[in-house]
C-alpha cells in the first residue's frame, strides 16, 4: 500500500477511535456570579501566601476569568528572594509548556487560512526528511504533533531522534514533536516562529508581554527562578524560538490568550471545538510512554489538539501544566462558563501548591493532578 493509502487507512483507525471515547453529559453547574467571583478571590489572597510559605515558593502570579473576562490578576511575594521586588499580574514568568497551547492557536490559524492541513503528512511540508531512513515519518501529521501521537521521545539524546512505535497509536508527551512542527510553520510561513506568532497571535490578541525569544525590556520585568531550596537560579534567556518550552509571558498575557479561547477569538468557534476535542484517550499511570504500551486508558482524562481535557461530574475543563525546573505554571479553563485560572511559579516547588490553587480558583476537583503525580 502507498503512503496515501496508508494515511487513509490511519485516518480511519482514528475516527473509530475518537467514535469510541466516552461522551459525557453537559453539566449543569451554574456559571459563577459575583457573589462567588468575590468570595474565590478573597480565599485565594487568605491561602496563597500560606501555601507560598509552606512549600518554600518565593512569588507567584494568578490570573482568574469568569464569563469571559479577566476579572482579577494578582502577585503574591517577591521575584526574587533577598529583594523586595514584588511579583505583580505584570511580572514576566518562563511559561514552560504552556507554551504549547499558544503555538497550537498559531498552527491553527495557518489550518483556517488553508496552508496547512490538519491530516496532510508533515513530509509534504519540508524539502528533506526531517529523519532520513524512517518511512514511518510520513505518518505524522500536524493533528498526531498536536496530540503528542509521534512516537518521539520528549527530547532527543543526541542528535539522532527514533520513532519508538507508530505514529497516532498511542499518547506520549513530546517537545520534539513540537519542533517538527515548529519547522513545517516557519518553512511554510518564512517567518522565523517568534516573529510568526507575535504577528498573528501576541499582537491580534493584545499580548504586548509575551514573546518566544528572550527581549532586553523583560530584563527588568522578569522573575527569578529558584531550586527547591529557595536558592536562585541563572536566567534562561533563549534566543532561539522553541514552540514547546521556551514562551516568557504574564499572568496577564496568558489571560488574554485564555479570554480568546473561551469567547471563541480569532478562530472560528468549529476550529476552537476541534481544539477541545478528545483525540486520544490517556494512560493513566503514564506521560511519557514511548516504551509503554498502556494496560488501561482513562476514561475522564484525554489529550486534545494543545491542551489536555479532562471530563468529569463537575464539567469538562481545559488544561495544561509548565515545568522548566525553577519555574512552574498551570492552566485550567472551563469552556462552557467561559471561567479559567491560570498560574505561574519562580519556584522548582510551584507545582506543589498549584492543584489547592486551580482547584480554589475553579470550584472543582481535577483529576489532572493525580495524572501528573
Amino acid at each position: 500500500m502507498n503512503w496515501f493509502g496508508t494515511i487513509v487507512r490511519a485516518g480511519v483507525v482514528l475516527g473509530a477511535i475518537v467514535m469510541a471515547l466516552p461522551t459525557f453529559p453537559p453539566t449543569l453547574r451554574a456559571a459563577p456570579g459575583p457573589k462567588d467571583q468575590q468570595a474565590t478571590i478573597l480565599q485565594l489572597e487568605r491561602d496563597v501566601p500560606k501555601l507560598m510559605q509552606k512549600s518554600n515558593v518565593p512569588g507567584v502570579s494568578i490570573a482568574l476569568i469568569r464569563h469571559g473576562k479577566m476579572i482579577w490578576v494578582h502577585g503574591f511575594g517577591v521575584t526574587e528572594t533577598g529583594t523586595s521586588h514584588p511579583v505583580t499580574g505584570e511580572t514576566v514568568f518562563e511559561a514552560a509548556s504552556l507554551s504549547k497551547p499558544v503555538f497550537a492557536y498559531g498552527v491553527l490559524k495557518l489550518v483556517e487560512q488553508g496552508k496547512l492541513g490538519l491530516d496532510v503528512p508533515l513530509t509534504t511540508y519540508v524539502p528533506k526528511p526531517y529523519i532520513p531512513g524512517d518511512q514511518r515519518l510520513a505518518k505524522i501529521t500536524a493533528r498526531i504533533v498536536l496530540s503528542h501521537r509521534t512516537g518521539f521521545p520528549n527530547w532527543r539524546d543526541g542528535e539522532s531522534l527514533p520513532i519508538y512505535f507508530t505514529p497516532g497509536e498511542r499518547f506520549s508527551y513530546s517537545g520534539e514533536g513540537y519542533i517538527y512542527l515548529q519547522r513545517v510553520v516557519e518553512q511554510i510561513t518564512g517567518k522565523p516562529l517568534h516573529e510568526y506568532m507575535t504577528e498573528a497571535v501576541f499582537t491580534p490578541l493584545g499580548m504586548a508581554n509575551s514573546s518566544y525569544v528572550w527581549r532586553p525590556d523583560f530584563d527588568a520585568l522578569t522573575a527569578t527562578g529558584h531550586d527547591r531550596d529557595g536558592k536562585p537560579t541563572p536566567l534562561w534567556k533563549p534566543k532561539e524560538a522553541g514552540a514547546a518550552s521556551t514562551l516568557n509571558t504574564t499572568a496577564k498575557d496568558y489571560a488574554r490568550f485564555l479570554e480568546a479561547i473561551l469567547n471563541r477569538k480569532g478562530l472560528k468557534p468549529a476550529m476552537l471545538r476541534e481544539m477541545e476535542t478528545p483525540q486520544i484517550a490517556l494512560d493513566p499511570e503514564c506521560r511519557i510512554c514511548i516504551k509503554r504500551q498502556p494496560n488501561e486508558l482513562s476514561r475522564n482524562l484525554f489529550w486534545g489538539l494543545g491542551w489536555g481535557i479532562q471530563h468529569t461530574d463537575q464539567g469538562e475543563a481545559i488544561w495544561h501544566w509548565g515545568d522548566n525546573g525553577a519555574f512552574k505554571c498551570f492552566v485550567m479553563a472551563e469552556p462552557r462558563t467561559k471561567s479559567g485560572a491560570i498560574m505561574f511559579a519562580n519556584s522548582e516547588n510551584g507545582l506543589q501548591i498549584a492543584e489547592p490553587i486551580i482547584d480554589q480558583a475553579m470550584g472543582m476537583t481535577s483529576p489532572a493532578f493525580a495524572w501528573l503525580k
